[in-house]
């Protein structure tokens, strides 16, 4: 079997999107975005994610079956690691633990929790093995990051970890190191914020969810007593506070908009309240990069800036006035989740690595 010769199938479902691809080893065959509209969403309102599962597996069956791609042409398929238990960075063997937890909204419940569940039922179809490639829950912190300041509340580790090290191992590739070798800052800025810094092949600390700068409709850090005083004012519900919080912070909070480029419009337009929240979200990203090269003890191989709004030109620019002095720059515009999958079960059928048992694995904090 010639490594070019691997075909893999990689899923990622959205809240309203589900996205797939076919890799012939590095080369994309087929990707499609199949946007869900409301009316296809109404029947699953308020009801668990897993209630998808037979819709999505029949919107990929039916684009792979047009698209010519027969199931038993495949040789592994990897879904996106949804919500489950901390785990060590890797490739990890869909197995019916995982299933379980994944199914019962264990550690959440979130779309991303269909990723296993939907690789699994085509991996079987095709006779072959389902993956899940970091999760948003691999935990590789130190020790010392799990500490908030409450013995009543523990950080936890959660994060845009699939791009993140698929960022890091391809800044190795591209300088003819190992990723293991190297002291990294890297700034995930998508439709949320992750800045981590990784060392010895680790992901050591990072801003967890709500934590850090803010996104496009997500708040990060907030003052905390101030927090607490809305959560008790009676005027909103948990519900509503985490809504408020992871959806409908942010950017949108602000500007009711959650489209980078609609703010950049606006501020070429003489919007001056647009131009107060740009510059103050790359304002609290570059606080978050320059907090965590304080974990590294500011020696730092490289400051890597990957994510959706690294596409931004004016917020590249801006950011680099502020942290250009911490590391040495390179900009990955964008986030190709669906290669990072890919790749992820390629090092484990072309014998790089080993895949991961998922049942005999517990990170971090249990």
């Amino acid at each position: 079997m010639q490594q070019n010769d691997f075909r893999v199938l990689t899923i990622n479902p959205g809240s309203t999107s589900t996205k797939f691809a076919v890799f012939l080893g590095d080369t994309t065959e087929l990707n499609r975005n199949l946007r869900h509209t409301d009316r296809q969403m109404s029947p699953f309102k308020g009801r668990p994610a897993i209630q998808q599962q037979e819709f999505r597996f029949a919107a990929i069956e039916r684009e792979l079956g047009d698209a010519g791609i027969a199931l038993d042409s495949l040789h592994a398929v990897v879904g996106r690691g949804g919500l489950m238990r901390p785990v060590a960075s890797g490739t990890y063997r869909v197995d019916e633990i995982m299933l379980a937890e994944l199914r019962e909204a264990r550690y959440g419940d979130h779309p991303a929790n269909l990723g296993a569940i939907l690789a699994k039922s085509i991996a079987d179809a095709a006779d072959v093995e389902a993956y899940v490639v970091d999760p948003a829950t691999v935990d590789e912190w130190q020790d010392v990051a799990r500490l908030s300041g409450s013995a009543l509340i523990e950080r936890k580790c959660w994060g845009h970890v699939l791009n993140t090290k698929a960022i890091a191992r391809r800044f190795a590739r591209e300088h003819g190191k190992h990723y293991s070798d190297l002291r990294l800052l890297i700034a995930h800025l998508g439709s949320g914020a992750t800045v981590s810094a990784h060392q010895d092949g680790r992901m050591i600390d990072s801003t967890a969810v709500q934590e850090g700068p803010f996104s496009a409709d997500r708040t990060g850090e907030l003052p905390v007593i101030e927090l607490a005083k809305l959560c008790f004012s009676g005027r909103y519900s948990l519900s509503e506070v985490e809504r408020l919080l992871f959806g409908e912070g942010g950017i949108y909070s602000y500007l009711g908009t959650r489209d980078l480029q609609e703010v950049e419009r606006r501020i070429e337009a003489g919007d001056a309240l647009a131009t107060k929240v740009f510059n103050a979200l790359v304002y609290q990203i570059a606080k978050a990069i320059g907090s965590m090269s304080t974990v590294l003890e500011g020696r730092i191989d490289g400051l890597l800036i990957t994510g959706g709004m690294a596409h931004s030109s004016r917020l590249i620019a801006k950011l680099l006035d502020s942290v250009h002095w911490i590391a040495p720059v390179t900009i990955y515009p964008g986030e190709d989740e669906l290669l990072a999958m890919a790749e992820g079960a390629l090092r484990v059928l072309r014998g790089e690595e080993s895949a991961q048992e998922y049942g005999t694995s517990f990170a971090g904090s249990k």
